[in-house]
């Protein structure tokens, strides 16, 4: 291990997703000199640091899946002993639907640093090339595997408005497109993004129905990062007009007058102030 700093520090790294030269300087500089790096895929990460011809002169060890219970209590140790710790998964950002929540947890909740030197994302590269609205959006990560549940969770994701992003296994990308296709609306756009920044990165733009065809005729490869628009915005339904009247009369009785009580239930219910008035004096 190198020098020991006053303080140990866990630091995440967001790895490229296929094309080494997005790696950042700092991410070169870390890899160059963390005491211990902690690698999803260590045979990756050592060719990773081929490519961009950085010498890892730290410990590597691997964090996946199956070590990762066993190996967290032993990194944390060795945050604490004062030596710094870099986590790598095999693209993007530690914790995104990868290895690193425990650890960052571990770290967090034995009082250790976390920070990190950002990089790639799947999620915020798909979105940008979907040409669909970004401004506001949820990440589902994987959808469960078996299809009941599967299906379950489409139909609870339905009548969402921010527009989803989701990945999947090839393997089971034409299922879930099928399904998607089924519980939103064969005609709901969205963008499948295979082999991002990767040479054959492919950006498919179609409505979901079109894709679930597309998919089922021949299994796609690579990374798979898909992007669905949200669900057109429903308008509130209009209460009735006795409704209206005990909401405007529940106001007066809490003290507010009967103007002010008139404009609430009018905020409150997306109505024009003058078409609550009427209602209360019909």
């Amino acid at each position: 291990m190198g020098d020991m700093s006053d303080v140990g520090r866990l630091i995440l790294l967001g790895a490229p997703l296929g094309n080494p030269a997005d790696a950042s300087a700092r991410f070169r500089d870390v890899l160059a000199t963390a005491d211990v790096v902690a690698a999803e895929d260590t045979r990756r990460l050592t060719r990773l640091a081929r490519d961009l011809g950085v010498e890892v002169p730290g410990r590597i060890v691997s964090y996946f899946e199956g070590n990762e219970e066993r190996r967290t209590p032993e990194l944390v140790e060795v945050i604490q002993a004062g030596y710094q710790v870099a986590l790598v998964t095999d693209g993007g950002m530690p914790s995104v639907s990868d290895p690193g929540y425990r650890l960052v947890r571990a770290a967090l909740d034995a009082g250790a640093p976390v920070t990190a030197a950002p990089g790639p994302s799947a999620v915020t590269t798909a979105l940008a090339l979907s040409g669909l609205a970004s401004d506001r959006f949820c990440f589902e990560g994987f959808l469960p595997r078996s299809p009941g549940a599967r299906r379950s969770r489409l139909r609870a994701l339905a009548a969402e408005e921010r527009t989803l992003v989701l990945f999947e296994a090839p393997h089971r990308i034409a299922a879930a497109l099928a399904d998607l296709a089924d519980a939103f609306g064969a005609d709901r756009p969205a963008a499948l993004c295979r082999e991002l920044t990767k040479t054959y990165e492919e950006v498919l733009r179609r409505p979901l129905g079109e894709l679930a065809r597309w998919a089922a005729e021949g299994e796609p490869r690579g990374e798979i990062t898909l992007v669905v628009a949200g669900a057109p915005a429903t308008e509130p339904e209009r209460p009735d007009d006795d409704t209206l009247r005990a909401a405007v009369a529940d106001r007066e009785a809490a003290g507010l007058s009967r103007r002010d009580a008139v404009t609430d239930v009018a905020t409150t219910y997306g109505l024009r102030r003058r078409d609550v008035y009427d209602v209360v004096h019909r």
